[in-house]
């Protein structure tokens, strides 16, 4: 649909993909009514944050804040609403949700663009099963919208209209890549890296000598598993290990995963979920952890917010889910690219400053 060549903006190209473009204002009118039906109130989180968010793989943009004084405060644009709507269950909001545009720095691909709309919502005092629901019922109303029967992303489909297949990440590691996920972890959370590449090795993945237990879990989730997913109708990943689930409770039904899904349909990711964690000690320390990760690998790590921990620590019991609408809209289109379903795409390279 979109031509590299040609700016978005020219109304050759505009012409070709104004029908995307409005039915992504269908999709998003019926989403705005399904919620205010729920008794969801629509939330608007501030871009600018003290914290971008605390997970090891995602990069923000810095700015800083020039005060009156000629001082200056560091701020990021952030990559979620996450905290800021956490912040409003703290003070007593009981159903929301945000539609934001977010911003992520070092992604721009077929499915991924610096700044994209994040579809977040949160129930307090409700389990993240009613989140599955949710996403059975936005999958059909979105499909409706767009005056189809099939959600379609480069040859491959899914039924929106179908009951979600939902798999567990140790049925999927066994599933598809015939690795005993759970072995490879203690009963208090602790992974074993080697257990682990010893098993990826026998799948003929690469295992590199500084690889640790994320990087090997993240390879074969993005190399086997993934594609497999949402394949003729829409998969719930859930159960990740604790590890791999920073801002989630862990499951009362075995303490070495949580309480995380994600959605799947044609092998594309859309939503996850947490049943969110409300322990301020516990968070802290899981951000510590992601940084020191950050560290390692990029040679930066971003500030915790402080008023996100103490705002945890009277947070109700609750659910919250982030989804990619942008993604939503494309695969109810059938749109190959995410860029073709925004109304102004961030150029690429012609935003230079001229030369003195």
């Amino acid at each position: 649909m979109s031509n590299e060549s040609s700016p978005w903006w020219h109304p050759g190209i505009h012409a070709d993909r104004r029908p995307l473009l409005l039915t992504r204002n269908r999709i998003l009118a019926g989403l705005r009514t399904w919620f205010a039906a729920g008794d969801f109130i629509e939330v608007e989180a501030a871009a600018l944050q003290v914290s971008p968010g605390n997970e090891a793989h995602l990069s923000a943009f810095a700015t800083e804040a020039i005060l009156p004084d000629g001082g200056r405060d560091p701020l990021y644009l952030h990559t979620s609403p996450e905290f800021a709507c956490k912040k409003l269950l703290a003070a007593g909001e009981p159903r929301l949700f945000s539609l934001a545009h977010v911003f992520r720095n070092r992604e721009r691909g077929a499915l991924h663009h610096p700044e994209f709309t994040m579809l977040e919502w949160y129930r307090a005092g409700e389990s993240y099963d009613a989140l599955m629901d949710d996403c059975a019922a936005l999958l059909a109303l979105s499909a409706e919208a767009a005056g189809t029967r099939r959600l379609s992303f480069r040859g491959r489909e899914a039924d929106p209209f179908a009951p979600f297949e939902r798999l567990t990440l140790a049925e999927a590691f066994h599933r598809f890549a015939a690795i005993d996920l759970l072995a490879t972890i203690s009963p208090e959370g602790a992974t074993d890296r080697d257990a682990l590449a010893d098993a990826v090795m026998t799948r003929g993945l690469r295992v590199a000598r500084d690889d640790n237990w994320a990087d090997l879990f993240s390879r074969v989730l993005v190399g086997l598993i993934e594609p497999q997913l949402g394949q003729g109708r829409p998969t719930i990943l859930c159960e990740y290990p604790v590890s791999e689930a920073a801002l989630a409770r862990p499951s009362p039904r075995d303490p070495r995963v949580a309480e995380r899904f994600e959605l799947y349909a044609c092998g594309v990711e859309l939503a996850n979920a947490f049943g969110e964690l409300t322990d301020p000690a516990e968070q802290r320390r899981r951000f510590e952890a992601e940084m020191a990760e950050k560290a390692r690998i990029y040679g930066e790590r971003y500030p915790i917010d402080e008023d996100f921990l103490d705002a945890l620590a009277i947070m109700p019991e609750a659910s919250g889910i982030a989804l990619g609408f942008d993604r939503l809209v494309m695969l109810a289109t059938g749109a190959p690219r995410i860029d073709d379903v925004i109304w102004t795409p961030v150029t690429r390279g012609r935003g230079r400053c001229a030369p003195r």
